[in-house]
């Protein structure tokens, strides 16, 4: 891996917003963004990210190829949730297994806006029709995570309709802003687009910076509990998104040749959701511990893919 792509993520100021947040808990700082303000952001960089590239998926060309990157990247939502369920099945109940399993085949879009201005320092491009790839990926994970709960949980199994979890799924906020600014970006002229570039291009980097710290602050908060947890979930959350990134990393040249497309492939292969899943999970699985899968998701994986990740597949890719 080359040193300088590391050294420049690590010094990325997004990223040190994250680490001065971890720190702030470290010290026992009273250092916190209001509850309001951290929403609003998080909408924000959602409503910034779906509109910008519905203005790309306007400017492209539609080809073979969005075709078949929607299919891989459901393809990839449904097999991670699969396998990840039986290894962790031998250690956990078959409800965590299963939440677990969900939250890892899912995607994080916090993760893809921090990719996003990974690649925006590198100059290296991606295409819009990622944005509905990773709109795409949310679900598949959630569906088979219940169904797996219901196959192979007996007392624990959840009783929650099937369509209701799809439903809830494709309605949460995140999911439905992204997928609403992509297709209000798409219809927009490039004349009506002009008027609010400002707001979705000058201050996203600002905006990311301030959403990281936050992140950093809920992070330290839930990383002593989880790691009081034990070594098994840890491991997991280190070891099984790196393997996921790096074979999508390499898997994804079947699909496009493009690096910015194949990088942001295996960073949404790498993620966890910490949103979406949660929130689908407390209602379709009850018994599922989001003490365990939760701070798995936030406190773990997150920066892990922040700051070794995103090089690795990367380097794997150039």
């Amino acid at each position: 891996m080359s040193l300088s792509l590391l050294v420049d993520n690590l010094t990325n100021p997004a990223l040190l917003f994250f680490v001065l947040g971890i720190a702030a808990v470290r010290l026992k700082s009273d250092l916190e963004l209001p509850p309001t303000s951290s929403k609003f952001i998080s909408l924000y960089l959602l409503f910034a990210i779906g509109f910008k590239g519905g203005q790309e998926l306007a400017h492209s060309e539609f080809s073979l190829e969005i075709v078949w990157s929607m299919l891989f990247g459901v393809a990839i939502a449904s097999l991670i949730p699969l396998y990840t369920f039986f290894i962790l099945k031998r250690r956990l109940s078959v409800s965590n297994a299963g939440a677990i399993a969900a939250a890892y085949g899912s995607v994080s879009a916090v993760t893809f806006v921090t990719a996003i201005s990974f690649l925006e320092m590198e100059a290296i491009p991606f295409s819009g029709h990622m944005i509905a790839v990773m709109a795409l990926m949310e679900t598949p994970a959630i569906i088979i995570g219940v169904i797996l709960i219901r196959l192979y949980g007996r007392d624990e199994t959840a009783h929650t309709r099937l369509r209701s979890v799809v439903h809830h799924s494709f309605t949460n906020g995140s999911v439905l802003l992204i997928i609403g600014s992509l297709l209000i970006g798409f219809l927009a002229n490039d004349q009506q687009a002009l008027g609010i570039k400002p707001f979705t291009n000058d201050i996203f980097k600002g905006f990311l910076a301030l959403f990281l710290l936050d992140m950093g602050i809920a992070s330290g908060r839930k990383l002593k509990d989880f790691l009081d947890g034990g070594w098994f979930t840890l491991t997991f959350a280190l070891v099984i998104p790196l393997v996921n990134g790096c074979a999508v990393a390499l898997l994804s040249s079947w699909v496009t040749d493009d690096p910015g497309n194949r990088f942001m492939f295996a960073v949404l292969a790498a993620s966890a959701s910490y949103i979406a899943v949660p929130a689908a999970m407390k209602m379709a699985a009850p018994q599922a511990n989001p003490g365990i899968f939760i701070p798995m998701t936030l406190a773990i994986t997150f920066p892990l893919n922040i700051t070794i990740g995103m090089p690795v597949y990367l380097e794997l890719i150039l």
